[in-house]
């Protein structure tokens, strides 16, 4: 694999943070995997909220997008085939992560994942990071990206403009 390029951005409001998640969500295909780091209330949730609702917009249907924090997985089905939303937040062990599905997931489906850390050794090598962490101003995030490869570096730049 090659070296990760790196791309900061800050995002001044919630609503910005939106925009960009709506901008990239258009830029996703099956087998996209993004790997949403951060502390508690640092927009992960936020950003997958709105990535998800814009997908499900193209195919005229309107989503609520409840956190998975205590189902873990949700799924949603678009118009090119499913997306996971993961909050792995209560796991405790990697294991638990092949009994959700997820591994067959990342190859397959449009996948967000909040928490990835509890992944250990079955982080896919392929997966653009996000690493959130709000500022002292309210709304406003500082985002870090980490771009394992120049296309998912070439798609954050197209969704940041």
């Amino acid at each position: 694999m090659s070296t990760p390029l790196f791309h900061e951005h800050l995002f001044h409001d919630s609503a910005a943070t939106s925009e960009f998640a709506v901008r990239l969500s258009a830029l996703l295909h099956p087998g996209s995997v993004i790997l949403l780091e951060g502390g508690i209330g640092a927009g992960k949730t936020h950003f997958a909220r709105s990535l998800i609702q814009a997908r499900m917009a193209v195919s005229g249907v309107v989503e609520d997008v409840p956190s998975p924090t205590f189902t873990l997985v949700q799924t949603y089905d678009d118009a090119e085939g499913e997306i996971w939303h993961a909050d792995l937040y209560r796991l405790t062990h990697p294991d638990e992560v092949d009994e959700l599905g997820l591994i067959d997931a990342f190859e397959d489906a449009i996948c967000l994942v909040e928490w990835p850390d509890r992944l250990g050794d079955l982080t896919p090598e392929h997966a653009l990071t996000i690493e959130f962490s709000a500022t002292k101003t309210e709304g406003e995030r500082h985002a870090r990206f980490i771009c394992p490869t120049p296309e998912w570096a070439a798609r954050v730049e197209e969704a940041l403009t």
